[in-house]
């Protein structure tokens, strides 16, 4: 069994409190991590400008091509873990074991961070709008347009309190090194391998150790991260949305409520969308907050639900390492049970019809852990609550709406794919501040752009723009340094 201590500022540490990632079907012991208490936290974080100081020793073009080394490392190679070492395939059925996602979609996670860590460059010139990485290295310098600009970045590391249900949410991190900023990391009790890993492929690549700590622990480290670091990317559930909600220091990521909205000109030939709709709901086990929680039209919203269903309703449980298991465990004892709880009630609201029902049952409950197959529910209108619920594996409502109202009615959305050709309604939705990332057109709520900003540009979380003027004498000597 591999020991993983906790990382201070690239230095390990064995705590006396540990706890243990336990295999999800067998029970069995797979690793012993040390845990990190919060007053460890708060007398390290006073060391913070170390790392930062540590990765300016280079500039962020040369810490973009020790990421991209990182990332053929990361997905290719056997890397230090803890007083052991750990293969690409036995990093993915570890991850697999111990999260419950089926071990093709652990790689599937892995080509995904590996895709973003190769074309890192690409990414920040779009994020930065093509701003000179330098300026930021600096501090301020000359834009393209000759204009003196000066960004300041809000802190010298990043805390972030990752989750253990999603692997990729990794890829929402991974710019933050070549920015100059460290890292302090706070994994996801069933979900330590991608911060260790990466961390790993990182310091093979040249990246300073010392940039980058890990401290595992229990909820009160990730408040511990929260209270004492001066940016922080969190997630969570929509309670931890709202209690970081306006505050500047907490970049909060949540439930996603991501949506599919047919238009009154194209309702009529839902049929062509439907691989799409399929996709947006079950790719991916369903887990992400991209992924589709409901389905909105104006009229066709029971034969949407019924067609959906007929084709998910079916899925069943397979085992992780089966190349078709197309379903994630629920890995915490009582959880699924509890979730499907929730939804029966729900269900039974007037207005709602379970349409998977025909399929079977919706909770298989095995010695150590369960699974929930997919619901499609049908939503007559958009008053029902579960038109408002959204959960960690493939469920979706098909909500009948008039489109003139869907706008009002749709709430908080990360995703909307709204498929129309009606240009008036189009600019209605490209002006709704309640929905992150339009899509325009028939393209699946999962299918991301990595050139556009998720959620909030981290970029903008990370440096402030402020004024700075140079006398005369200092721009003339400012612009013989930068190249011809």
């Amino acid at each position: 069994m591999l020991n993983l201590p906790v990382l201070r500022w690239g230095k390990p540490y064995e705590s006396l409190e540990t706890d243990e990632v336990l295999h999800f079907i067998t029970g069995e012991p797979m690793a012993r991590v040390s845990q990190a208490n919060p007053g460890l936290l708060q007398r390290d974080i006073r060391r913070a400008h170390q790392a930062r100081e540590a990765l300016r020793q280079f500039q962020p073009e040369e810490l973009i091509e020790k990421i991209k080394r990182a990332a053929d490392l990361y997905l290719k190679e056997t890397l230090p873990l803890g007083d052991g070492t750990q293969s690409p395939e036995e990093f993915v059925k570890a991850q697999s074991a111990s999260t419950g996602l089926p071990e093709h979609m652990c790689r599937f996670n892995m080509e995904k961070n590996h895709f973003v860590l190769t074309r890192m460059d690409q990414i920040l010139d779009a994020l930065t709008r093509g701003l000179d990485l330098s300026i930021l290295a600096r501090g301020y310098g000359i834009e393209s347009r000759g204009v003196v600009v000066s960004y300041q970045a809000q802190a010298p590391a990043l805390g972030v309190v990752l989750p253990s249900n999603s692997p990729g949410v990794h890829t929402l991190w991974l710019p933050v090194v070549p920015m100059q900023l460290g890292l302090v990391l706070k994994p996801g009790p069933q979900e330590p391998w991608t911060p260790y890993r990466m961390t790993a492929a990182f310091v093979q690549a040249g990246i300073p150790a010392e940039a980058i700590s890990i401290y595992p622990g229990g909820p009160e480290m990730g408040a511990a991260v929260v209270n004492h670091c001066p940016r922080v990317m969190i997630f969570g559930g929509s309670a931890t949305v709202e209690q970081y909600r306006g505050n500047p220091r907490v970049q909060a990521h949540g439930p996603g409520f991501s949506k599919i909205l047919l238009g009154e000109d194209v309702v009529d030939q839902w049929e062509e969308y439907l691989d799409l709709m399929a996709e947006s709901v079950f790719i991916n086990s369903g887990r992400g907050c991209i992924n589709c929680s409901s389905i909105w039209a104006p009229r066709h919203t029971r034969e949407i639900a019924q067609a959906l269903a007929e084709r998910l309703g079916p899925v069943e449980v397979k085992p992780p390492d089966d190349p078709e298991a197309a379903l994630a465990a629920f890995t915490v004892p009582g959880m699924a049970k509890a979730i499907w709880e929730l939804i029966e009630q729900d269900l039974s609201a007037p207005g709602v019809e379970h349409m998977t029902a025909p399929y079977g049952p919706r909770l298989v409950e095995m010695e150590r852990c369960a699974y929930l197959r997919p619901v499609i529910a049908h939503a007559e209108s958009p008053e029902p609550e579960i038109v408002r619920k959204e959960y960690m594996f493939p469920f979706c409502t098909v909500v009948r709406c008039p489109q003139e109202e869907m706008l009002k009615r749709i709430g908080p959305t990360l995703v909307c794919s709204a498929i129309t050709h009606d240009r008036q309604w189009e600019r209605q939705l490209v002006d709704a501040t309640h929905i992150d990332r339009l899509n325009l057109g028939p393209i699946p709520t999962t299918r991301l752009n990595w050139l556009q900003p998720h959620e909030g540009n981290i970029v903008e979380f990370l440096f402030r723009a402020r004024a700075l003027q140079l006398s005369p004498e200092r721009l003339e000597a400012l612009k013989a340094e930068l190249p011809a």
